[in-house]
């Protein structure tokens, strides 16, 4: 049978959008399951989420058109064709998007929380609004007029602005030496000033204005003698996908200067209100080279993912908001006298965020103050805008520690804070690595090497999850913490190879990508499929954040015509088509859209009833097994096994948050009428196991800890 038919594969782009479609229905749901709050939380981040698939991916689908490529991918879509078909499908998520926000800000006003126009202020509301502009916002606003003195400037990527037009009065003296009665003008809304402003009210009422909407209600005092015919509130987009020369000499100097080349890439969206003014549109089309449907009309206010922390603006609002899960102590961990004596006798693993990502921290921080330890080495991908990992690390280096850091400079989006970092890394002595050529090391990695009476002794930590201790709060990820001599070799040699650029060891237990990690899979998947042969039982579990693979996609299709059972748990992108018959009926693919964000990696492999499971970083697509490093390792020990397992059994539950994909590439959200909800349920099993052993064994209750 020809796998390559694209029959066989979903377009990796619109399966992206299906999974931000899914993310936005999750503000559309009844109020029980999702308070009014979090409505707006989901909306700021599908809008937030459109924001990097136009910087990254419609970008790369422009850049073919304007070239003249024309060959068809994977799924048959050739880049014309799938423009058009994002496009279309864009423009409904918009429509949604803001038919649900309106709904979301009208029900918030039964909650005393409004949103007013400037022409609704009260005349005390409109006394404040005024004084707040001539003291706060005048001073900031620059206005800049477009005419054949002053070209069109170079708008900001993603900065609010306005566009105004303006009639010139004959008998006063401003822009006497232009010709032209009507002037085009830019105003940016400045960025460092809240957009919500609350205005003084009575009673329990939270009224706020949108910053724009102040600056609009007093242009007369930047525009004095000449009448203001139309204002428009805009935003442009413009492509990321700059071009880094990984050939330099320098690239922390490289990476500064294609963060700042980024900053000024093509156009690929313009988003204005929906009652605009035709000149004005018509002007920006023009001076930004779009097209029709590069133009995104809005009923709402631009950019929706300003609402993000929205909520923490309210006060006494905490029922329109998810309960919180707070992060248990890991019971293993939590009373141990020494951290490194308790991993000599056995692994332990971390399930984040239903166990606190705390010992991450604490391990570090005592590695930095330990007199035996002799030297950390640690990747870094994404970490906190104020990582405590960072501070302990140079804390270390300062403590005459031997630290190795590798800070991936080339994680989109967190460049500029990356380069921060590994100059003050740096600056506190420690050894920093900017990535390796060609690559962008993925991987999650921590070793720690320990002078002993017994000798050295190294201690490990790998995860599917960064370290970083914000996200660690809201993402999913699974880490094994171990003193395993295989481990600790494997990690080690991991280091050698990315700093000193050694020759690959023979890995003991790791899988490492770009070497053998994807062959590796597939061996796995091979060895279900001949037990199926066997007429052995044969089934594959594996949960991840995207499916794009051919080859392995490929390969469980062969799996499943075997009769291996196969279910996938895949939160975003899955190009591989389920239920097609005689070739996908055997595979399921779920996604879970929850109050976190499903980021674990997680496989297993039957194996005859002897169970294979292992954790990773890479997920299986191209970028992950070819041009990332990344890890995979196996957890061994039979209690940490089950403890894993019980995971994708409690997520493959999911009947409240779980959606199926269909082979017609639609999503059906599953409604069994149980209301089990994986993620709170792991909660709970985190919350029963840490309480098990305070009663048990009489640990040490935390001070703030509720049962």
């Amino acid at each position: 049978m020809n796998f390559d038919d694209p029959q066989f594969y979903f377009n990796k782009q619109l399966s992206w959008l299906k999974f931000n479609i899914r993310v936005l229905e999750e503000a559309n749901s009844d109020e029980e399951e999702t308070p009014l709050l979090e409505k707006l939380k989901y909306l700021a981040i599908t809008a937030t989420n459109l924001d990097e698939f136009f910087m990254v991916r419609v970008s790369r689908i422009k850049d073919d058109i304007e070239s003249g490529f024309n060959e068809a991918d994977k799924s048959g879509y050739r880049p014309k064709e799938l423009f058009n078909e994002i496009s279309k499908t864009i423009h409904k998520i918009y429509n949604n998007q803001y038919k649900y926000f309106n709904k979301t800000i009208k029900k918030l006003e039964t909650e005393k929380v409004y949103f007013k126009k400037y022409n609704e202020l009260k005349n005390k509301e409109k006394e404040y609004a005024k004084k707040y502009f001539n003291e706060i916002i005048l001073p900031v606003l620059t206005p800049v007029a477009i005419d054949p003195s002053h070209p069109f400037p170079l708008i900001s990527n993603k900065s609010l602005n306005l566009g105004i037009l303006l009639q010139k009065n004959e008998d006063e003296n401003v822009f006497s030496n232009i010709k032209e009665k009507q002037i085009f003008s830019v105003v940016e809304v400045p960025s460092n000033l809240q957009r919500f402003i609350k205005l003084p009210s009575s009673g329990k009422k939270n009224v706020f204005i949108y910053l724009e909407d102040i600056i609009k209600a007093n242009l007369d005092q930047l525009f004095s003698g000449n009448q203001i015919v139309a204002v428009d509130t805009f935003r442009i987009t413009r492509n990321a996908e700059v071009i880094l020369d990984e050939e330099s000499k320098n690239l922390l100097s490289e990476m500064k200067r294609y963060v700042k080349r980024r900053r000024w890439g093509f156009v690929v969206r313009l988003e204005i209100n929906s009652n605009y003014n035709n000149y004005i549109l018509n002007f920006l089309k023009d001076k930004l080279n779009l097209e029709q449907d590069d133009i995104y009309k809005v009923n709402g206010p631009v950019n929706p993912g300003s609402f993000m922390d929205f909520a923490s603006k309210l006060d006494n609002h905490e029922h329109l908001k998810f309960k919180k899960i707070i992060p248990q102590p890991n019971p293993k961990i939590y009373n141990a006298d020494d951290i490194f004596e308790l991993l000599k006798e056995e692994d332990v693993i971390l399930h984040h965020p239903f166990e606190s990502f705390d010992p991450v921290i604490e391990i570090v921080k005592k590695a930095a103050a330990d007199s035996k330890v002799l030297a950390i080495k640690q990747s870094l991908y994404r970490v906190s805008g104020n990582s405590p990992l960072i501070k302990h690390l140079t804390t270390a280096a300062e403590n005459g520690k031997q630290v190795t850091v590798l800070v991936e400079l080339k994680a989109r989006f967190d460049e500029e804070q990356n380069i921060a970092w590994a100059k003050k890394l740096e600056e506190a002595g420690c050894h920093v690595i900017y990535g390796i050529k060609g690559l962008k090391v993925h991987a999650k990695a921590l070793l720690i090497v320990r002078a002993e009476k017994e000798g050295i002794k190294r201690y490990v930590h790998m995860s599917s999850g960064n370290y970083n201790d914000k996200t660690a709060e809201l993402y999913t990820d699974m880490a094994l913490m171990t003193s395993k001599d295989n481990f600790a070799s494997d990690i080690a040699g991991l280091f050698n190879l990315l700093t000193g650029y050694s020759k690959p060891p023979e890995w003991k237990l790791l899988s490492v990508a770009p070497l053998d990690l994807r062959d590796d899979f597939l061996k796995l998947i091979e060895g279900e499929i001949n037990n199926a042969k066997n007429s052995l039982e044969a089934k594959i579990i594996a949960k991840m954040n995207s499916l794009v693979d051919s080859k392995i996609i490929k390969k469980l299709y062969q799996a499943s015509q075997a009769g291996v059972k196969i279910e996938l748990i895949v939160r975003g992108i899955c190009c591989l088509v389920p239920g097609i018959k005689g070739v996908s009926e055997n595979i399921t693919v779920r996604s879970i859209i929850g109050k976190l964000l499903e980021h674990s990696r997680i496989f297993y492999f039957y194996n005859n009833n002897q169970p294979l499971v292992f954790l990773s970083s890479a997920d299986w697509r191209p970028r992950n097994l070819d041009r990332r490093v990344e890890i995979s390792f196996p957890i061994e020990d039979p209690e940490k096994k089950e403890k894993v397992i019980n995971v994708l059994k409690t997520v493959l539950n999911d009947s409240q948050k779980a959606h199926l994909l269909q082979s017609n590439g639609e999503y059906k959200k599953i409604d069994d009428g149980n209301n089990y909800e994986s993620q709170l349920e792991l909660f709970e099993m985190a919350k029963t196991s840490f309480q098990k052993e305070v009663l048990n064994k009489q640990f040490k209750v935390p001070q703030d800890y509720i049962f």
